[in-house]
């Protein structure tokens, strides 16, 4: 089958992910350093590896025949041609497709770093498609012979391809001293094959299949193979081509005569034009994203088989409609198309330590559409360090670290006022900065040394001036902080593990600066041995402490709130309106000329990544070190130690006990059952010694269940409605109820009567809390009530004594709350959906999301209070970072999930069905199934050590469940 697309969107070549980081799937496994693969080589070619995106000989079955032959097959995606991404850190050499355009620093590019010396010297391809112009595109090759010096003593033929693209003529010779001849069609003068009358002609006599060139400009490239400026040669010449199959003569000829037409219109969006085609196969797709490009949604990069020829590819359509068509297609037809996370979801993996900040940072770069197949939409990474000059590094001390809570432009404030008074005056739109913190140039000064055509091909065949190449850290980063115009951010290579970039190994000659010194390699910090060790360093400092409690600062402003807008004015975050989505509508304009102007200065001068936050980021939960280490005790004398040894063992043996009890969780093991009321069971609470189980049901009672005797000690019923909740104070003497009579009744345990009520509702109490000698309350009539209580004598007729400390006003009912353990917050869930967090010593809501589309079953507060998790009647989990009030995770389960316990990371809930269910919330899946009541699981209690769990059902029962290690 083949999937349609609309008008022939322009597809551009991609390679494989770069090794550190494996696009959009995840990060890949990071290299150590010096570890690699030989190239794969395709039978009968050898890519060239000097030329990056390499365009190695075709069959001969392809050659000249352009893509009509490729036209025939089936089961494959058609795409016209467009511009080819760089193959990045590529373990082996791809072959690209016999039509496709010149990769420009706008275009999908990406780059090779990891190559042998003696291929990237002396390989037999040399012809690249970054020879070619802006939106150029490479249709078909001819081997041929190049004729010098025709009927002369001295004439010479030099074999080899001669290559049609719609802007010129390139011919490469086999022999690699020779150069490689690029004839521009706008200089060319004539074109034309030898008619037989022609007497004169040099074509006529023992020969066929020619080809004459008159132009008045020619360019070599790469002459005894090195990569270096190209060589202009101006003045009238002739260039003659001898076909080794002279039947293609005419055609090729008629191609060439319509080529230069087309070259030498006017406008540039007539001659774009003219587009072949080439077809990917679908079955070897494997993944595909939606990705932006000119900052237009209209981009989508298809990751294929690793054994493919055609490894990635991206596509740039004309229109959103096509590309979310086509994205729906490819989607549909993949088996095993896995949706892409959010940054919410990732935010959360990554405050938690699940993932390194490394590897957070190319999470949001690919979901803010930055792609190291786009060299105008690059991964963007922080300057971490400030400090190179010390001869050593200490990740210890701030000042070592550059100020992450501020955009670059800022650091330096002499030149941040200098620039204020400029954006003071300037009339609107303003900008504060001219240029932007992440460009094709910017990436390509950082990696002159392993990608040198990609800088000849952005600086029309020249390197850039030796002094203004990447020479030194310590210069680079002293110009970022002072220059009037540099205010570029680093790039991923320089928290990986391939040195390669920092070095000359190509030995290319980059120019002499001021003073005679030629460019050679990047000066290091004097903190660093050598190259392998400064991004070693660099790596350490980005996982660093100081790093990871200040990197959301960083996100705030790259990818965040601070990004626009007024929030952005104030953190001197404004960059020029063409950087960002929506500064203009290229569909808009009309003038082909005036909007290919437009899209080349958006996409070299650099992109805004798309805002993937528009509230404060939250920081990374970064545990601090105890002032008592086990490994350092025995040199701390107990005088000294703020905490005893035995308190210390104590507490550590408390945690780990918890987290030995979730890590096995799923070995939870059903001990005994009973059925002890006439409806379902709506709440329990234990006494400390664990000895006494207290129930509520919809039958009205509360009962005292003993686990010893094992039978039901008492039943009470405060009157003919349900109960809903119930707790037990500390002290194990009272037991307090909610019902749906809209009271609180509270029980004393060691009399057995009723010692008081509390009416403090006017619809039923749903929910009740206690910490601290305080009483919370939720009620259906929409409100949670805080009561200070002071407990009556309990010999005598005192009643306890209430204080009403604050309402909590919600819309609708309140079905749900839940405390922080340290008691400032509390959680409330509605009958609507709602979930509302408080503060509670003001009374005030900090946080209100409409989170469940449906009642809301159960909330509750991480043991370590960052996060809160909620599950409704739309059978979803919800986590809302409670820092920024951000809903940060979805998980969609098959059920609704009534009650549940949680450590933060893995979920114990109880289902409708009756089944006890294990969660990975990280990972969005079912861990473990165990099968438990027959109907749905009401309520749920479980120790402070979280290995023993009781559970209440809609069948009325109760089930004791215990960890089984």
């Amino acid at each position: 089958m083949c999937a349609p697309v609309r008008d022939a969107p322009e597809a551009a070549r991609l390679p494989l992910p770069s090794p550190g980081r494996e696009g959009p799937e995840g990060p890949r496994r990071r290299r150590s350093p010096g570890e690699g693969a030989e190239p794969w080589v395709p039978t009968g070619s050898l890519p060239s590896l000097a030329a990056c995106a390499t365009y190695p000989r075709l069959s001969s079955g392809i050659n000249g025949a352009g893509a009509a032959g490729r036209a025939r097959q089936t089961g494959c995606l058609p795409a016209a041609a467009g511009r080819p991404a760089l193959p990045a850190s590529l373990r082996r050499g791809l072959p690209w497709p016999a039509v496709a355009a010149a990769p420009r620093p706008g275009g999908s590019m990406a780059f090779i770093r990891k190559r042998r010396l003696e291929r990237e010297l002396y390989s037999k391809e040399r012809f690249s498609l970054l020879l070619l112009n802006l939106e150029e595109y490479y249709f078909e090759q001819h081997t041929a012979n190049h004729i010098i010096n025709k009927g002369c003593k001295d004439e010479r033929k030099f074999r080899g391809s001669l290559k049609i693209c719609s802007k010129s003529i390139i011919f490469e010779p086999d022999d690699n001293i020779q150069p490689i001849i690029k004839i521009p069609l706008r200089d060319c003068v004539s074109i034309k094959a030898p008619e037989d009358n022609e007497a004169s002609n040099p074509f006529t006599r023992d020969t066929s299949g020619g080809i004459s060139v008159v132009c008045n400009q020619v360019f070599l490239i790469k002459e005894r193979n090195i990569i270096a400026p190209y060589k202009t040669v101006r003045g009238r010449t002739e260039h003659l081509f001898q076909l080794d199959v002279a039947g293609k003569l005419g055609d090729v000829v008629q191609t060439l005569h319509q080529l230069y037409r087309a070259s030498c219109l006017d406008k540039m969006g007539d001659q774009a034009a003219m587009k072949p085609v080439v077809q990917i196969t679908l079955q070897h797709v494997r993944r595909i994203y939606k990705r932006r490009h000119g900052l237009m949604p209209v981009g989508l990069e298809v990751f294929c088989t690793e054994n493919d020829l055609c490894s990635d590819i991206y596509l740039k359509f004309y229109n959103c409609q096509d590309r979310d068509e086509l994205y729906f297609l490819i989607a549909t037809y993949i088996e095993n198309h896995i949706t892409e996370h959010t940054a919410e979801s990732y935010m959360l993996q990554w405050q938690r330590g699940h993932i390194s900040n490394y590897q957070y940072l190319l999470h949001l770069n690919n979901l803010a559409d930055r792609s190291c197949n786009d060299l105008s939409q690059y991964p963007v990474f922080p300057w971490i360090i400030a400090d190179y000059s010390s001869s050593v590094l200490d990740l210890t001390k701030p000042e070592t670290f550059r100020d992450l809570s501020k955009p670059i432009g800022a650091l330096n404030k002499e030149r941040l006022d200098r620039l204020l008074a400029r954006y003071q005056e300037m009339p609107e739109p303003k900008f504060m900065y001219g240029s932007h913190y992440s460009s094709p140039g910017y990436v390509l000064f950082y990696l002159v040394r392993v990608a040198p055509e990609y800088m000849l091909c952005l600086q029309n065949g020249k390197f850039d001036h030796a002094d203004r190449m990447f020479n030194s850290l310590a210069e680079t980063w002293k110009n970022c902080l002072d220059g009037a115009t540099d205010f570029k951010e680093l790039i991923p290579e320089f928290y990986e593990n391939d040195s390669s970039f920092l070095v000359n190994t190509l030995k290319l000659d980059l120019g002499k600066r001021q003073g005679g010194k030629m460019v050679e390699d990047v000066e290091l910090p004097p903190w660093a041995s050598g190259p392998d060790d400064f991004l070693q360093k660099s790596q350490e400092a980005l996982e660093s402490q100081y790093v990871s409690e200040h990197l959301h600062e960083w996100i705030d402003i790259i990818f965040g709130y601070k990004q626009k807008g007024s929030e952005a004015v104030s953190a001197h975050n404004v960059f020029h309106p063409l950087t960002y989505e929506g500064g203009v509508d290229l569909n808009s304009i009309m003038d082909p000329n005036e909007k290919v102007a437009l899209l080349t200065q958006i996409l070299e001068f650099g992109q805004t990544p798309k805002q993937l936050f528009t509230i404060p980021h939250p920081r990374r939960i970064v545990p601090k070190l105890k002032s008592l280490s086990r490994t350092s005790s025995h040199s701390v004398s107990i005088a000294e130690s703020p905490v005893s040894p035995n308190e210390e063992s104590f507490e550590d043996l408390t945690e780990e006990s918890i987290t030995l009890a979730w890590n096995n969780i799923a070995k939870l093991k059903l001990d005994e059952r009973y059925k002890i009321h006439k409806e379902a069971i709506t709440g329990i609470a234990v006494t400390c010694n664990g000895s006494s189980v207290f129930t509520t049901s919809q039958d009205s009672t509360l009962k005292m269940f003993s686990k010893e005797s094992k039978t039901i000690q008492r039943s009470v019923s405060f009157s003919n409605m349900a109960l809903s909740s119930c707790l037990i104070l500390p002290g194990d003497t009272t037991v307090i109820s909610s019902s749906w009579d809209n009271h609180i009744y509270f029980y004393s345990i060691a009399f057995g009567r009723q010692q008081d009520v509390l009416m403090g509702h006017d619809d039923a109490v749903s929910k009740i809390c206690w910490r601290d000698g305080r009483l919370y309350s939720a009620s259906w009539d929409s409100t949670v009530k805080v009561w200070h209580c002071v407990p009556g004598e309990t010999l005598s007729n005192k009643k306890h004594h209430f204080e009403l400390l604050a309402e909590l006003e919600h819309d609708v009912s309140v079905n749900t709350i839940d405390l922080n353990a340290a008691n400032t917050m509390l959680a409330s869930g509605t009958k609507e959906g709602t979930i509302s967090v408080w503060d509670v010593p003001t009374a005030t809501v900090l946080h209100q999301l409409p989170c469940h589309s449906g009642t809301v079953f159960d909330a509750a507060f991480s043991p370590d209070s960052r996060h809160l998790l909620s599950t409704g009647e739309d059978c979803c989990f919800k986590v809302i970072d409670v820092q920024t009030g951000m809903l940060i995770s979805s998980v969609t389960a098959g059920e609704p999930q009534r009650c549940f316990k949680w450590d933060g990371n893995t979920i114990l809930s109880g289902s409708q069905s009756g089944e006890l269910m294990i969660w990975d919330i990280l990972g969005g899946k079912v861990i473990e199934r165990i099968k438990g009541h027959t109907g749905a699981v009401m309520s749920m209690w479980m120790n402070e050590q979280c290995n023993s769990v009781i559970t209440g059902g809609e069948d009325k029962q109760i089930m004791f469940w215990k960890l089984q290690y």
